[in-house]
């Protein structure tokens, strides 16, 4: 089974959507027959790699809202991302364009490192107040997770995933995609936003036992002959239909 994450590395609901489905994942009863794909996003594609003011400076103009107000909103998602054990440090965050994280995303991921750094880039960002834009510190989180240093420095350097990047936002336009996260299951159920464990759990189960249906061997009517329990009364082998 496959599951298609698009998120951005500066999206709130994109950290808490997945140790969401996370937590769903490890109370799943197959979780080790699920391919789980991490695909970009870019909330705001021009945006600045070193745009002026904070987080709570960017809210407030982008909803015409106080700075007081907007700090109160980053504090509300604050409170939503503890619930699942997330510290998030709006104050010290610092804004930026994603594109080169995206990239290197990517590239981790031709090194089978693509879950670790991902995660490791939405903390960087929500908890260690990294500036994820900047190459030199994109390389340095490679070598947090096991890559070489100057091999993602070069990288990035380059051109290289940036067709990568383009071709999942292309492939999130096809789909509909308007916002992250956004989780697709089998491309086949569809899942907007940072929902419930309890959701993204049913929403598996479901996908899961369409993919594999029972098949029935040997007698499955509930004939006498095959021994069979129904509305309160059973029926042993051998018994006769008067016999019920």
């Amino acid at each position: 089974m496959k599951v298609e994450i698009w998120s951005d590395f500066v999206c709130p609901f994109c950290y808490i959507g997945k140790r969401r489905f996370e937590q769903a994942l490890e109370r799943f009863e197959h979780r080790g027959g699920v391919e789980v794909v991490y695909r970009s996003f870019e909330l705001d594609p021009r945006a600045k790699r070193d745009p002026a003011g904070d987080i709570h400076d960017m809210l407030a103009a982008k909803y015409g809202m106080n700075r007081e107000q907007a700090k109160a909103m980053n504090a509300n998602v604050g409170e939503q991302a503890r619930t699942v054990g997330l510290a998030y440090r709006f104050d010290t965050m610092k804004p930026t364009n994603t594109f080169d994280a995206h990239r290197l995303a990517h590239w981790a991921g031709r090194h089978g490192k693509a879950e670790i750094m991902t995660e490791r880039l939405l903390k960087a960002y929500f908890t260690d107040s990294a500036h994820i834009g900047d190459r030199e510190t994109l390389a340095r989180l490679a070598a947090e997770v096991g890559l070489d240093r100057e091999e993602a420095g070069r990288m990035l350097a380059g051109e290289e995933g940036e067709a990568d990047v383009r071709a999942d936002e292309r492939e999130a336009q096809t789909l509909g995609v308007r916002g992250v996260p956004f989780f697709v299951i089998n491309r086949k159920y569809a899942i907007s936003g940072a929902q419930s464990a309890d959701l993204f759990l049913d929403t598996l189960i479901k996908a899961w036992d369409e993919e594999h249906p029972l098949t029935f061997v040997g007698d499955s009517s509930g004939s006498a002959e095959a021994g069979y329990c129904e509305g309160g009364a059973c029926a042993m082998p051998g018994d006769s239909e008067r016999d019920r």
